[in-house]
């Protein structure tokens, strides 16, 4: 048996970090472990036939892949993996750096860093080539964490379970839990072959079959691990285990056998891997989410507008692709005296006559059709009125009626040499020529005409790759590097500029992104019932200030239906949209309650944290029963309960509160709902209406 021992560990906050290391193979293990589960954890030295999970993975080409059945399925534990081992470990003030070395010399820099006593963990890994000759590296992961599942030392029969977030078009955070049974990772009879769960996405829309978040339950213990990648290109996460009892979780960048990927690494050079967060908890699976959600507060950087989170008017639900100076205008006449401070002109400002919205991008002309006296004009009309003008662009997109489809076709991005995508081209936007372009149509557009938002889409992805000498994976890569430095451009020229980042709604919902942009679109969900559901599964994965939902308010809608859609938006930035100079009085009025309520929910909704609790069907077409969603103030001393009711309800819904003396302080919602109530930390809502919502605040 391999000797394995403690090489350090670390305590912050209820988390303490653990390094084990195998004397032999000098490979080493990275652990978490929550100081408030109920039971120890097991001494990895003490354990029969224990196996440790290399914190920090390579494959270099030439080495062997992947024994025990595992070649085409996994990467992991491959030759280079096996001749990396420990040299030396720095614990600095908020950082443990460790470094792994090959006599062939190359380096693995593993980083593990957190602030203050928060305990979420950012890891970064970085390779360096020591050596005299170019190395090719067909993998490299961002994190691994070992020892998952130590609290017992037997098979762990149905009580290790995986957690994950499926997502597709307008259907996105859909939450799901596999044991480790149904996903097939029972252990062999003998313990060989590689049992291993790999999942991710390939292209540029990072959110599409999975948002790139796992974590790991231990149901009988109630411990939670789990990781966010920031990273908008492809990726992946395995969830696996070997000849050991216990289970890993690892991922990064799409390797390549899952994502075409391959970098050579030249001699004296370095290439570091996307980074990602990792925690745990024993407090279930929320309080793990909300761990997660810290490190990407930490990270946002918005403009001074951004801090009291205002309403967004935007007309796409408006105008439908139609927007034009005397549309605009009366929307912006009609919103005076009320929360809405961006007012924002969506796609279709720029088509010629005879062209569509979605076919002409690239050019970034306003129609003198549309906008007789040019957008500057508007622009600084909407100021009169008091708001901040916003603009659509899919800047990174050609369409096939723009003349830029054509007359710049060098610049865009091909695979084997031709455009990857036939009626819609990708600038490359590592070219300088084509980064000029984007400059002057887009960057400096912006600046000429008094813009003080921008509302970037995407609404396609590349595909497994583009042209580039090592892998059409490291072309993709590169080209999301390219998208990165284009929104860090807009503030640079724009420095107090609001960037909403939507990507055909929400395919770019991931860290990396947060961290560029003051919000993200949350679904092209518009008009939809499964609105409030996918709004409030996205709290687990998104900062709730930065999740913008959409309220389309028609003429036709019943104040019931009214207050569904409204109550939904305050779920996190209230974009409001729709036929609003169509409204009678008392539904514009009904409006305006929703929109002034909601300036009194941003204190919670901007510092808090967030427990959902569903007992509905899994199908969110047909969506039967309700949803309650729990927002507590940072002090504890707040509540904001959204409650939302679907089909075939109860006569009552009681449901218990945080431990306390809760006081309703005020409500939202349409007459003839239902009927709220407290008592103690219960509360109770009598004959709810089907398909209705309600936002109540209460204190302790």
């Amino acid at each position: 048996m391999d000797e394995i021992k403690k090489l350090s560990s670390v305590t912050v906050g209820d988390t303490e970090v653990v390094y084990w290391q195998n004397i032999k193979s000098g490979q080493v293990e990275l652990a978490l472990v929550p100081a408030a589960a109920p039971a120890p954890a097991l001494d990895r030295s003490e354990i029969d036939n224990a196996e440790l999970t290399p914190l920090a993975e390579v494959k270099i080409r030439g080495d062997h892949n992947t024994c025990g059945f595992g070649a085409g399925r996994s990467m992991r534990h491959n030759g280079s993996t096996e001749q990396f081992r420990f040299r030396e470990q720095q614990m600095r003030d908020h950082e443990v750096e460790t470094i792994l070395a090959d006599p062939r010399g190359y380096e693995l820099a593993h980083r593990l860093a957190w602030r203050g006593d928060t305990p979420v963990f950012t890891v970064s890994v970085e390779f360096r080539n020591r050596s005299r000759k170019p190395v090719t590296l067909d993998m490299i992961e961002s994190f691994a964490l070992g020892g998952l599942g130590p609290y017992a030392s037997d098979e762990q029969h149905e009580r290790i379970r995986l957690h994950r977030f499926r997502s597709s078009w307008s259907a996105e955070a859909y939450h799901v839990a596999d044991t480790a049974e149904a996903l097939h990772l029972e252990r062999s009879w003998s313990g060989h072959s590689v049992c291993s769960e790999r999942f991710g996405q390939i292209g540029t829309m990072p959110v599409r079959g999975f948002h790139p978040f796992a974590a790991v339950e231990d149901a009988k213990t109630g411990v939670f691990w789990g990781v966010q990648l920031a990273w908008a290109g492809s990726w992946q996460i395995e969830f696996s285990r070997r000849r050991a009892l216990d289970f890993s979780l690892s991922g990064g960048l799409a390797d390549r056998e899952f994502g075409h990927w391959s970098k050579t690494i030249d001699a004296g050079e370095t290439f570091t891997a996307p980074e990602a967060f990792v925690a745990c908890s024993a407090h279930g699976f929320d309080a793990l989410c909300s761990r997660l959600l810290a490190e990407q507060e930490a990270r946002l950087d918005v403009p001074e507008s951004e801090e009291d989170l205002p309403v967004i008017f935007n007309e796409w639900c408006t105008t439908w692709g139609d927007p034009t100076e005397e549309k605009v205008l009366a929307i912006a006449d009609k919103l005076r005296g009320t929360p809405v401070r961006y007012l924002v002109i969506d796609a279709g400002w720029f088509k010629s006559d005879g062209s569509e919205w979605y076919a002409a991008q690239g050019d970034w002309e306003p129609s003198p059709r549309l906008f007789p006296n040019g957008l500057k004009a508007v622009a600084d009309k909407i100021r009169e009125y008091g708001f901040i003008p916003g603009i659509w662009f899919e800047f990174e997109v050609c369409g096939p009626q723009s003349k830029a489809f054509k007359l710049y076709e060098k610049h865009h991005l091909t695979l084997d040499g031709i455009p990857v995508f036939p009626d819609r081209h990708f600038w490359n936007l590592n070219d300088p020529e084509a980064k000029a372009i984007l400059e002057e149509k887009v960057v400096q557009m912006l600046k000429r005409n008094g813009f003080g938002y921008i509302k970037v889409d995407y609404n396609e992805t590349v595909g497994f790759g583009c042209d580039h000498p090592d892998s059409p994976g490291e072309g993709l890569r590169r080209q999301v590097l390219g998208t990165y430095g284009m929104f860090r451009r807009l503030r640079e020229v724009n420095p107090g500029l609001v960037i909403e980042n939507c990507s055909s709604g929400g395919h770019r919902l991931e860290p990396s992104m947060f961290a560029l942009s003051s919000m993200s679109s949350f679904s092209d969900a518009h008009e939809e019932p499964e609105i409030p559901v996918i709004a409030a599964s996205l709290h687990r994965l998104m900062l709730p200030r930065q999740n913008q939902i959409w309220a389309v308010v028609k003429p036709q809608h019943e104040l019931k239906k009214l207050g569904y859609i409204l109550s939904s938006a305050m779920l996190g930035r209230f974009c409001l949209s729709g036929d609003i100079l169509g409204l009678n009085d008392e539904q514009w009025a009904f409006v305006r309650e929703a929109m002034e309520f909601y300036r009194r929910l941003v204190p919670v909704l901007k510092h808090g944290s967030s427990t959902l609790s569903t007992m509905m069907s899994p199908a969110w077409r047909k969506l039967r029963g309700n949803q309650i969603l729990v927002r507590r103030s940072r002090d504890g001393r707040e509540l904001a309960l959204f409650v939302h009711v679907f089909d075939n309800p109860p006569s009552q819904i009681a449901f218990r509160l945080p431990a306390g003396e809760w006081k309703i302080i005020e409500e939202f919602a349409a007459p003839g709902t239902g009927t709220s109530s407290t008592a103690g930390n219960e509360y109770r809502l009598d004959a709810p209406a089907p398909m209705s919502g309600r936002v109540i605040r209460l204190q302790n």
